[in-house]
Order: structure tokens, then sequence, then C-alpha cells
């Protein structure tokens, strides 16, 4: 019985250390944001971005907004970068300019790069 909850024990020890270590590295993870003009200019053109970007290395959400012709990427700064994901809006025969350009930790909190 003892060596029963000794490894109960043990295991809720070893999990709590673990959840520890996971939400450590989460904040310590970064991501990196930039919007873009881009020359879209009907649901076709947001559907096309909203079907093909997000399959772009290292992209991790977007948020497309028609009326102001705007595009927010979220992605993985280690896998891609501005000057790619400009590339991606272009090959779909978009033309785009970068507007804005920061980093977020995991949980949204601005950090600047420069």
């Amino acid at each position: 019985m003892k060596s029963f909850v000794l490894s109960v024990l043990l295991l809720i020890t070893g999990a709590s250390l673990l959840n520890a270590q996971s939400q450590k590295e989460l904040k310590e993870k970064k991501i990196a944001e930039v919007t873009f003009n881009v020359s879209m200019h009907c649901v076709s053109c947001k559907a096309k971005i909203e079907r093909i970007i997000p399959w772009e290395k290292g992209v991790k959400d977007l948020r497309v907004d028609l009326e102001q012709k705007t595009v927010k990427v979220i992605y993985d700064p280690r896998k891609t970068d501005e000057g790619k994901l400009k590339k991606a809006f272009e090959n779909l025969d978009f033309v785009c300019e970068q507007i804005k350009d920061e980093t977020v930790n995991q949980f949204g909190i601005q950090q600047n790069n420069k």
C-alpha cells in the first residue's frame, strides 16, 4: 500500500514538473507577425488567400480583411520570413506591401524587434 501511495505521489510530482517545463517553453517560444496591404478586390481573392497562404511553411495563422485589403500573418520566424511570405502572395498574382512588423510571444504580448 505504501508503494502505491508513493507511486501516485511521484506521478503527480512528475506531471507538475512537466507542465511547468511546457509552460516555460511556451513563454520563450516567439512568433512573428506581419501585416501586408494586398491587391485583393473580391471575395474570391480573399478565399484564395485563406486557402493557400496557411500552407506556406511556418505560417501559424492569418487574418484577411477584404474591406481594408490587409492580411495579417502570424508565423514562426525560424521557418520563414517577411520576404518569403511576400513572395507567396506574389506567386498568387497579388501585389503586396508590408505595413507592420513586430514579434509577439505565444501569449500575444508585443516585443520590439528593432
